[in-house]
């Protein structure tokens, strides 16, 4: 018997879902149902798993459980990045070992392959997903120095990239405060919450049974059946994906094996006509820092009108939940961030601010495969919970029907996580680590 130890918390509004209109909730589970496949988690990774099972299963049942909603949780509360080429967030310059990043890269791209597969099937707009590329912007010398390295790796790897001077950058951003950019053609940029509600209906609308505000409290394995209990009902079903990311450690599995961060985003009101004019540059654009701790920034125009979005400040919380308190703690950096590069709109106030989880490896490796007798595992996407969560849950879906790949056969191939010190000196270490890494982005953050 697998009793879920814990359910995580997410401080703030899911601020890329409160910009669409509302829709009517998918129902609770309150029977009991039989399936042929379950899959726990309705992210990326598990819409992903859902959408392949009934590619390959046409005819079977499929039932989805979601914790709470879909898009409420960390598929919308991410910056909407799909990144393709690599992005190693415990590294200096987002760089790996050559054979490892052409392996993840090579994973990335299936996943932004399979996202834009669905974009073209289901009939999904640009602003859901669109491939635009992103800029790793410096502001400081460090910083451009950091870009350097980047792109000297890139060149190991035969992947493109653009060096954009100050004035290019200005015209892009509207902000003086950039040195110099890196631009990558190949990521996929979202509206997150757009594109997994879309996915959700049109799966939905295939056959899919989904879900929502139905935790999975237990789970265990007879007669061949795998049976998992929400807070009112059941579902048994003969084959289970657990696409739950790090909350797979309140399943009981892999303990000690994987960190639990939580990174923190703030999204502007909508930008007056006047505003969007003083502002200048782009209409839409994506910038990760050129130092991994630093600030994520991204211009936005569509639905809820033209908005700026800053990321930054992480924090590990092994216990996945993190006081509402902390957003306004962090408030204060992502206002100082916003008013240094944009100082002509420092007037605009924040109408969203909130936190999400993402979870990390000691080796930057995910937990796939079968982890028991007809369980398998989708999780931990090391910071790439876009990417790697579709392509990961597609193939988890493919891996659980007993099919084989190329594909496949890579992500198959990493080692399992590597353990973590005990939790004080884990917990205490992680954090060390990460303000360390705060205060040497200086003005990068």
């Amino acid at each position: 018997m697998i009793n879920v130890s814990r359910m995580p918390h997410d401080p703030g509004p899911a601020a890329w879902n409160s910009l669409l209109p509302s829709i009517p909730s998918q129902p609770e589970l309150t029977n009991q149902v039989k399936a042929d496949f379950l899959v726990i988690g309705g992210g990326f990774a598990g819409l992903s798993a859902a959408r392949r099972l009934r590619e390959l299963c046409p005819t079977q049942r499929i039932v989805l459980l979601e914790a709470t909603q879909i898009a409420e949780g960390p598929a919308g509360r991410n910056s909407g990045f799909m990144i393709d080429v690599p992005h190693d967030l415990a590294s200096d310059d987002y760089g790996g070992s050559d054979v490892s990043d052409r392996r993840d890269t090579l994973l990335n791209r299936a996943g932004i392959a399979y996202a834009l597969d669905a974009k073209e099937s289901y009939g999904m707009c640009d602003e859901a997903i669109v491939v635009s590329g992103k800029i790793n912007g410096a502001i400081t010398e460090r910083g451009v120095k950091h870009n350097h390295a980047y792109a000297q790796h890139l060149k190991n790897l035969s992947e493109p990239f653009e060096t954009l001077d100050a004035q290019q950058m200005q015209a892009i951003t509207g902000s003086a405060s950039y040195l110099q950019g890196l631009y990558t053609p190949g990521t996929a940029m979202l509206q997150p919450a757009l594109y997994i509600r879309n996915l959700a209906k049109a799966i939905a609308s295939e056959g899919v049974s989904i879900y929502e505000n139905s935790p999975v409290l237990s789970l265990h394995q007879k007669d061949n059946y795998w049976l998992a209990k929400t807070r009112v009902g059941w579902v048994s079903a003969p084959k289970v994906i657990l696409s739950v990311n790090g909350h797979l450690e309140s399943f009981g599995f892999f303990k000690r094996h994987l960190m639990h961060v939580y990174t923190y985003g703030s999204m502007t009101r909508a930008l007056s006509d006047k505003e969007v004019a003083l502002l200048g540059g782009e209409s839409r654009w994506a910038l990760t820092p050129a130092d991994p701790l630093g600030t994520t920034v991204r211009r936005i125009s569509g639905i809820g009108g033209h908005r700026l979005i800053v990321r930054n400040r992480a924090t590990f919380d092994a216990r996945l939940s993190v006081p509402d308190s902390r957003i306004q703690q962090v408030a204060r950096t992502h206002d100082r961030s916003f008013t240094d590069r944009f100082p002509q709109l420092s007037h605009v106030d924040m109408e969203f601010r909130w936190g999400g989880r993402l979870c990390l490896s000691r080796n930057n490796v995910s937990v796939f495969g079968e982890i028991e007798k007809n369980l398998f595992s989708a999780c931990c996407q090391n910071g790439l919970g876009t990417a790697k969560g579709t392509v990961s849950g597609k193939l988890a879906a493919e891996l659980a029907c007993g099919q084989s790949s190329e594909l496949l056969t890579h992500q198959l191939s990493y080692e399992e996580p590597k353990k973590l010190p005990l939790k004080p000196l884990a917990t205490f270490g992680a954090n060390a680590v990460l303000r360390w890494g705060e205060f040497r982005a200086g003005k990068e953050l």
